[in-house]
C-alpha cells in the first residue's frame, strides 16, 4: 500500500530566541524551506503575537508548512506536511532546524493517506 502523503512533526528545543520570535525572518525562511525541498509555494499567513511569539504557514502545491513558536521557551513546533513524490520534506526539516539553531530536535513521520488497495 502507499500512502498518499507524509507528515513530519517537528520539535524544536533550545532554538535560538532572537529568531523565533522574528517575524520577518521567519516569513523568509519557511517558504525557502519550502522551495528547497521542491515544492511549489502558493502563498503564506503569519502572525506575531504580543508580547512574542509567531505562527505561519506557507502553503505549497504538495500541502504545507506550519510553525508555532515559544521564544520565552527556546521551543518551535513545526509541521511539514507533503503529497506525492515530487518533494522532499526532510530537505525542509533540516534547513528549519538548522535555521533556528535547535539544539534539541526530533522528527515524528506519519504516512498518511494509506488506503486499501
Amino acid at each position: 500500500m502507499n500512502a498518499l502523503g507524509k507528515h513530519l512533526l517537528l520539535e524544536l528545543k533550545d532554538c535560538d530566541r532572537e529568531v523565533l520570535n522574528d517575524l520577518s525572518f521567519l516569513k523568509d525562511m519557511l517558504p525557502t524551506a519550502a522551495t528547497e525541498a521542491g515544492a511549489t509555494v502558493l502563498g503564506e499567513s503569519f502572525h506575531q503575537f504580543n508580547p512574542h511569539g509567531v505562527s505561519g504557514v506557507v502553503i505549497i502545491a504538495e500541502s504545507h508548512l506550519f510553525i508555532h513558536t515559544w521564544p520565552e521557551c527556546g521551543y518551535a513546533a513545526v509541521d511539514i506536511f507533503t503529497c506525492g513524490d515530487s518533494v522532499q520534506p526532510e530537505k525542509a526539516a533540516q534547513r528549519v532546524i538548522r535555521e533556528l539553531d535547535a539544539k534539541s530536535h526530533s522528527i515524528l513521520e506519519i504516512q498518511r493517506g494509506i488506503l486499501g488497495t
